[in-house]
């Protein structure tokens, strides 16, 4: 059986554990802290094309396949960690809130749609708006908690709190505080930290976000709303996901209150339901972010392979990252 460390156990590291298992492959996953502890414990859980892809247009088509892989991926992810996964088809709408923004938001449809972001003219309550029927959501936490129990299930060994330090000459294995660990490939999934691995490798840096958790009754917001950088949607439960900010702070996760204010300032003005209800939570992740979008697939011709840089859409882009990594290794 052939063998492969993944360095990172967030959504990309452990989705791509798993699918390779499932062909095959012994798989060893390695993570400095705790798995599913950075961005993918603290990301809102959005899968939403209409939202965060503008003009990129290899990037929207790799985000629709995603997106329309996501309703079997949850089916078989269920049924392999016996997990349920909260995923909602919900739809979004963005909302323009003068003459200018609405300007805005019909030229910015018109370029999602030469990479086939669908959208349409709408209103939302007393504003116009464009809706974007095919974006949903998922609860990253039960994702995660899935794909632990099914890549346990499936033989994955994951060894937490051991720092990678040095990946081997050509994917030979990986160095850790405990010695050297030898594998037939390596890949390197460790979101904002993955370009300290080994020289050479497209940079990534951390882009800070806040999000906001607030609880209403079940049923008052049917779909994701936005306006540019923000966003709310509601879970089954009754719990508001609120965000987000985008900041240049280096790898610091001190929670601002500044930053948390504003959010609310801006979440109420969306959702006026909101103006009056107090946050129950605030966190925030740090997303990995490129020059040049995702860095998926083989370090020229070693046998190390790079998937990090999805920088807000780790959980959207999952699946088809994962499907990519297993397709390039074939059977273990």
């Amino acid at each position: 059986m052939k063998t492969v460390t993944i360095v990172g156990a967030g959504i990309v590291g452990l989705t791509s554990a798993w699918r390779l298992a499932q062909h095959g492959w012994q798989v060893t996953v390695f993570d400095k802290r705790e798995a599913v502890a950075e961005a993918s414990w603290a990301a809102a859980g959005m899968l939403a094309p209409g939202g965060e892809i503008d003009s990129n247009t290899a990037l929207a088509k790799m985000a629709l396949h995603s997106l329309s892989m996501y309703p079997v991926f949850v089916r078989t992810l269920e049924v392999e960690s016996g997990v349920t996964i909260e995923y909602r088809d919900c739809g979004a709408v963005e909302v323009a809130f003068d003459d200018k923004e609405l300007s805005e938001l019909t030229a910015k449809a018109a370029r999602q749609a030469v990479g086939g972001i669908q959208s349409e003219p709408c209103r939302y309550r007393d504003w116009a708006a464009r809706s974007y029927p095919s974006d949903a959501t998922v609860d990253p936490l039960s994702i995660n908690a899935a794909l632990l129990a099914a890549c346990r299930a499936r033989g994955v060994v994951l060894r937490e709190h051991e720092p990678v330090t040095e990946v081997l000459p050509n994917g030979s294995g990986v160095r850790t505080a405990e010695g050297d660990f030898p594998s037939d490939r390596v890949l390197i999934a460790a979101g904002a930290w993955s370009s300290t691995l080994m020289p050479g490798l497209p940079e990534v840096h951390p882009v800070r976000g806040h999000l906001l958790y607030f609880e209403l009754e079940p049923g008052v917001l049917k779909t994701i709303v936005r306006n540019g950088h923000t966003y709310v949607f509601q879970r089954e439960s009754g719990g508001v996901i609120a965000g987000s900010s985008m900041e240049h702070v280096g790898y610091d996760r001190t929670v601002d209150p500044a930053v948390a204010e504003d959010i609310h300032r801006r979440a109420a003005r969306l959702v006026p339901e909101l103006a009056g209800v107090k946050p129950l939570d605030c966190w925030n992740g740090l997303r990995p972010a490129t020059d040049a979008g995702p860095i998926i697939g083989r370090v020229g011709d070693t046998n190390i392979w790079t998937a990090y840089g999805h920088f807000r859409n780790g959980i959207l882009l999952g699946p088809e990252t994962a499907q990519t990594i297993s397709d390039q290794f074939g059977e273990g």
